[in-house]
């Protein structure tokens, strides 16, 4: 279903609500004059909650629509392009691109799209080789975000734990991840990365996990034929 149609039900729904209430209020109208304040005030507090998040929905949007045009930012000499945002270096867009992400991450902290720009934020952190910040911001992710995005951010969590060196946490945290399956992550997908770090000290136990999954011929069994691929030799 299209974006704008499920806004124009929600509009609908919302409108039909309100009519209802007013019906109501018309055919009930000696209770009206007793409790038509508290009626009046139950259905105000509805619709300006429910237009303020469509409102808020659309602030954040724009907020994270914003902040991702500097990725598509021309940079120096490059031709200016009316379409497009323009600066001077790349440290200039860079640290634009900083500032909009991480006032995004904390003004939207829990809604999908401060998660999203959480989630560049912590990407961004682990390309540049700080994995310590990289951790900090995955582990909130983990904790705030929405759980599709909580989930992928806990597979991001246990490669930087790896990168870390920290072997348990990164097996504690992929059991998390089979515990909690989500439509961004399944259990056999998280199964999967568990066995290749697990196969990391023990390829024997690694492939005891891996084998079952690999002869049903679907996406899964295609990449546990790769990680079995990718196990160290006995």
């Amino acid at each position: 279903m299209k974006r704008q149609t499920r806004k124009d039900l929600k509009t609908d729904k919302f409108a039909l609500e309100v009519k209802h209430g007013f019906d109501f209020l018309n055919v009930h109208r000696a209770e009206t004059i007793r409790y038509g304040s508290i009626a009046l005030a139950v259905i105000l507090i509805a619709g300006g909650i429910y237009f303020y998040m469509r409102y808020q929905a659309g602030a954040r949007e724009q907020a994270l629509a914003d902040a991702m045009r500097i990725d598509n930012a021309t940079v120096g000499n490059a031709p200016a392009q009316p379409s497009l945002l323009h600066y001077a270096t790349q440290a200039e867009k860079d640290t634009a691109r900083a500032k909009a992400l991480t006032e995004l991450a904390a003004k939207y902290r829990g809604t999908e799209e401060g998660s999203i720009a959480e989630f560049y934020l912590a990407s961004d952190a682990a390309e540049k080789g700080n994995v310590a910040e990289s951790e900090k911001r995955f582990k909130d992710l983990v904790d705030s975000a929405p759980k599709p995005l909580a989930a992928l951010a806990r597979l991001s969590l246990a490669r930087v734990y790896d990168a870390e060196g920290k072997y348990d946490d990164a097996i504690k945290t992929l059991r998390e991840a089979m515990a909690n399956p989500t439509v961004t992550v399944s259990k056999e997908q998280a199964e999967i990365q568990l066995a290749l770090e697990i196969g990391k000290k023990n390829p024997d136990e690694a492939r005891k996990m891996l084998e079952p999954m690999r002869t049903d011929r679907t996406p899964i069994s295609r990449a546990a034929v790769q990680a079995l691929g990718d196990l160290n030799p006995k």
